[in-house]
């Protein structure tokens, strides 16, 4: 048997996935069933979940989750619900992440804009890794954390709502790998460049500057995605940012905003 044959324990290790129902999240939440472990498939929305879980490798062990995380209220019951349905969980992705439109530039976007892009991205994924965690350590149980960030943590993309809650998160992926690392939970970031999927839509122009010459889709991070989530795979691995971009964060296309008007 090859050391990546079984990078999961399908008998003791279960899985959360937010954002699962289209994009990257969908892609890693496919993965982890397919994989064999129990997976809850968490989204806002009722239909992305069901289709979701209707295509996944193994829908038997798939379970859905309905919810907006910008609620509170809504993460506490994602977590009752999860240790209810699959037991502990081990594994957590937190993909989740409220649409971008370009138009939101530093004088267009609003103020629930600006609020609900932090609540999904950075306090969901803060309450839900620290409660996760804290389950983890009551059990004396290992884990495994991985947050969808963006290679514009570090770059401008002419959305400050959007750039400011992914370089905060980050951050956090860095804090939490720090504070749980003693306690066997390790934390890292998986960094997407320019993917075709979830509510981005690539301009096919950009492969011009991608140094492998295609825009990416949602599989090409699955498999990076469950290497760094396998405490058998990356065991020695943690508060790492590991960028699958195709290379175009070796350049910088982006021009400021057309501010006409302002």
């Amino acid at each position: 048997m090859g050391l990546l044959d079984t990078p999961f324990d399908s008998a003791h290790e279960a899985a959360l996935v937010t954002g699962a129902g289209n994009g990257i999240g969908r892609a890693i939440a496919h993965g982890l069933v397919g994989e064999g472990l129990r997976t809850v498939f968490a989204d806002v929305s009722e239909e992305r979940i069901a289709a979701s879980m209707e295509s996944a490798p193994r829908p038997d062990l798939a379970v859905p989750f309905v919810g907006d995380l910008a609620e509170p209220a809504v993460c506490d019951a994602l977590l009752s619900h999860a240790t209810a349905v699959v037991g502990q969980v081990t594994h957590f992705v937190h993909s989740a992440s409220p649409p971008r439109r370009e138009a939101d530039h530093t004088f267009a976007v609003t103020g629930d804009s600006w609020r609900r892009m932090h609540a999904v991205n950075l306090d969901a994924g803060f309450h839900l890794a620290r409660e996760l965690a804290r389950q983890l350590i009551a059990a004396k149980a290992s884990g495994s954390f991985l947050f969808l960030t963006s290679l514009h943590a570090d770059t401008p993309r002419n959305l400050p709502h959007y750039s400011s809650a992914k370089a905060a998160m980050a951050m956090l992926v860095r804090e939490l790998a720090k504070t749980l690392g003693r306690f066997d939970i390790r934390v890292n970031a998986l960094v997407p460049g320019a993917i075709a999927a979830g509510g981005f839509v690539a301009n096919p122009a950009m492969a011009r500057h991608i140094p492998l010459g295609r825009i990416g889709e949602a599989k090409d991070l699955a498999p990076m995605a469950l290497a760094v989530l396998s405490n058998r795979i990356s065991a020695y691995v943690t508060g790492a940012a590991i960028v699958v971009d195709g290379g175009i964060a070796l350049t910088n296309w982006f021009d400021p905003p057309d501010l006409d008007g302002v």
